[in-house]
């Protein structure tokens, strides 16, 4: 899959799973719940232990996952994650280097940003979304509509703090895609393995960021 390739999926299921758990198996089972019901994305951040075996056995029992690399904050763990088989890279912070060895490498990045300066650095690095992460205690939905305003041809990933009541709204504001942890992956489906819970929560957030798009659609003249 090529770089414009998961780029393209990306925007076009508009939510990616961040996989933060604190175990592999959790991690596995949460990343194929996900992609069993329907999003054929995860993030597995690098804070799991083993997480770049994760990340390899996934990408080789789904090859149509988009299975990614979180809180990437070095060069030499994003190699690790590449020869893993990741196809993306992300982090919660802006750490220029990483974005620099995605550029080189051909593979799609989004750091983490909060200020419009960290968010003309990224661009301005050659991210292919910026992440706006921690979301919800800065303004929420709000927030992502204010930076549009100045920042309409960057592609922005709302992260941190959404849930089912903020979803739409996101996405009505301007968010590409939404990055969404244990509100999708709830812990307590991971706990009983309940996957069928997994599967109606990301039934719902498809279905509102579908909705949300179709009336921005239908919004415009």
């Amino acid at each position: 899959m090529t770089k414009s390739e998961v780029r393209t999926r990306i925007e076009q299921v508009g939510i990616l799973p961040a996989v933060r758990v604190s175990s592999p198996d959790d991690a596995l089972f949460g990343a194929e719940a996900v992609y069993h019901a329907g999003i054929p994305i995860a993030e597995i951040t690098m804070t799991i232990p083993g997480g770049t075996k994760v990340i390899s056995r996934l990408a080789k029992s789904f090859p149509e996952m988009i299975v990614g690399a979180g809180t990437v904050l070095d060069t030499d763990t994003a190699r690790r994650c590449l020869d893993a088989g990741a196809k993306f890279l992300t982090s919660t912070g802006l750490v220029l280097e990483v974005v620099e060895f995605a550029v080189k490498n051909e593979v799609v990045v989004f750091p983490g940003t909060l200020t419009p300066t960290e968010v003309i650095a990224a661009w301005k690095a050659g991210s292919d979304f910026v992440k706006v992460f921690p979301c919800a205690p800065h303004g929420g939905h709000s927030y992502i509509r204010a930076l549009k305003v100045p920042f309409p041809q960057v592609p922005l990933i709302a992260s941190g703090g959404v849930n089912q009541l903020t979803a739409f709204n996101y996405i009505l504001a301007g968010a590409a895609a939404l990055g969404i942890g244990g509100e999708l992956i709830a812990p307590q489906a991971l706990r009983e393995r309940n996957e069928q819970q997994i599967h109606e929560l990301a039934r719902r957030f498809l279905g509102m960021a579908k909705e949300a798009r179709a009336q921005k659609t239908g919004d415009k003249p």
